[in-house]
């Protein structure tokens, strides 16, 4: 892959801001469905977004791995999402109140990790389709990623090739993902 976790974390250290954008964009959808996921709505999720990369900003220099910067920013996404959770269900007139019927039923567990394997699995997937050519990018867009893949006609209109170079193509892309996904 390029430009790893550890280089950008570098070059945000010497205050590049591209480094900053591309980490942003790298996993602004996984940590942005971890609130979601627990049942929070988009506004708070945006919040709590916004409150874990102003934390990583803060912290950059104090991350001692920055290579597992992924499992940084997860933990503190699930931090920052219970603390809200258990703010919401508590009773602000009596910080020493009971929490409600629901609040005590629930789960405290941040997410269940098969729920978080499959969201850092599809982080790693989008990651990795990203960094495909356009051609190969597209193609596994238009048969994956559609509620109704079109036909093979309209691919092969779309992408201006064949009709029966479409499966052969789909193939070598998907190695291609295959090998992204390896490394």
């Amino acid at each position: 892959m390029k430009d790893s976790d550890l280089e950008l974390v570098l070059a945000c250290r010497r205050g590049d801001q591209l480094a900053w954008e591309k980490l942003i964009r790298r996993y602004q959808r996984l940590i942005f469905a971890i609130p979601l996921r627990a049942g929070l709505d988009e506004d708070q999720a945006a919040d709590i977004f916004q409150d874990v990369f102003t934390t990583l900003f803060e912290k950059l220099n104090d991350i001692e791995e920055p290579e597992r910067l992924q499992a940084w920013l997860v933990t503190t996404a699930r931090r920052k999402t219970w603390r809200t959770i258990s703010k919401a269900h508590a009773n602000p007139s009596d910080p020493n109140a009971e929490l409600s019927d629901a609040a005590a039923v629930r789960d405290e567990a941040p997410l269940p990790d098969e729920q978080l394997l499959i969201l850092e699995e599809q982080h790693r997937i989008h990651t990795a389709i990203s960094l495909l050519d356009e051609r190969c990018r597209t193609l596994l867009e238009m048969l994956f990623y559609r509620a109704e893949p079109p036909s093979y006609a309209e691919i092969a209109a779309a992408l201006g090739l064949p009709e029966g170079s479409i499966g052969p193509t789909r193939a070598r892309c998907l190695g291609k993902l295959l090998r992204l996904l390896k490394k």
